[in-house]
């Protein structure tokens, strides 16, 4: 799966615009994150069709790059972040993103950026349902 990455100048209504053009162009944002850095919005969106979201998004005139990203399905409980983090550290793989695609009760669904994404894709199977 891919992550897209969008760097823009911060401005009221920068989410809203993105959103509505995704909308638009019915394309699901399926998982969001957004960091405000200086006078910079860096937004990390999760789509099925990355392909047709970084066409629009350009065609729009937005800055953006993509990452490989591994989706995994984990209990919801404390320490199952701990768990699977701690699998990876082992093998010396650094965690560069982790976002929150969905969660309730029982489980949740993230997004990991690793340096390493065969590696923990592997290491991670039991717990991928998406990725490199």
């Amino acid at each position: 799966m891919k992550t897209i990455n969008i760097l823009a100048e911060d401005k009221v209504g920068l989410l809203a615009d993105i959103s509505y053009i995704l909308g638009k162009n019915n394309i699901n944002i399926d998982g969001l994150n957004m960091d405000i850095v200086g006078k910079k919005a860096i937004i990390s969106l999760v789509v099925k069709d990355h392909i047709k979201a970084r066409g629009i998004l350009q065609q729009n005139n937005y800055d953006i790059t993509e990452n490989d990203a591994i989706v995994v399905k984990i209990s919801n409980n404390p320490g199952a972040v701990s768990e699977i983090t701690n699998m990876l550290i082992k093998e010396k793989i650094n965690v560069e993103n982790l976002s929150v695609i969905s969660s309730n009760t029982n489980e949740g669904v993230f997004a990991l950026i690793v340096d390493k994404p065969r590696k923990a894709n592997r290491i991670l199977s039991r717990y991928t349902i998406g990725g490199y």
